[in-house]
């Protein structure tokens, strides 16, 4: 069993967790500028991209903290290049989370990230409200 462990862990490690620390509204996006890990150094904070430069299966998460009270509801869209694979919504509340999550293939050059499309993501400062992470389970 242990030689399986290993066999498994002996790839390349990719991965990361990032938190968001300045509130985003609108239709942008999501620039999580809180860097926590990033083996690989694969995330980027000032595009808000992961980019892929290991072919193979990959999985991504992201909880948004909604600012609402104000009538609007919020829509945070993990993209895979420019087409969504997964969106969370959720509706007007003073504070709320929405959440997903994905299993993807990629191929060098392909980028995921979170945008908003629509209303407003509370960012925390370091308190990490916010949150997107990824890593590679399986390389091709």
């Amino acid at each position: 069993a242990a030689g399986g462990l290993s066999a498994a862990f002996s790839g390349p490690r990719i991965a990361f967790y990032v938190g968001l620390k300045s509130p985003h509204e609108g239709y942008e996006v999501l620039k999580f500028d809180d860097v926590v890990t990033n083996l690989g150094n694969h995330y980027d904070p000032a595009s808000g991209k992961f980019t892929c430069q290991v072919r193979g299966i990959y999985f991504f998460t992201y909880h948004i903290l909604m600012r609402g009270g104000d009538g609007t509801s919020m829509w945070a869209d993990l993209c895979k290049n420019v087409r969504a694979s997964a969106i969370a919504q959720d509706a007007d509340q003073n504070y709320d989370y929405a959440s997903n999550s994905v299993v993807l293939h990629l191929d060098s050059g392909d980028e995921v990230y979170v945008k908003l499309d629509g209303g407003k993501a509370h960012g925390g400062n370091n308190n990490k409200y916010s949150t997107f992470s990824g890593f590679l389970l399986y390389p091709d």
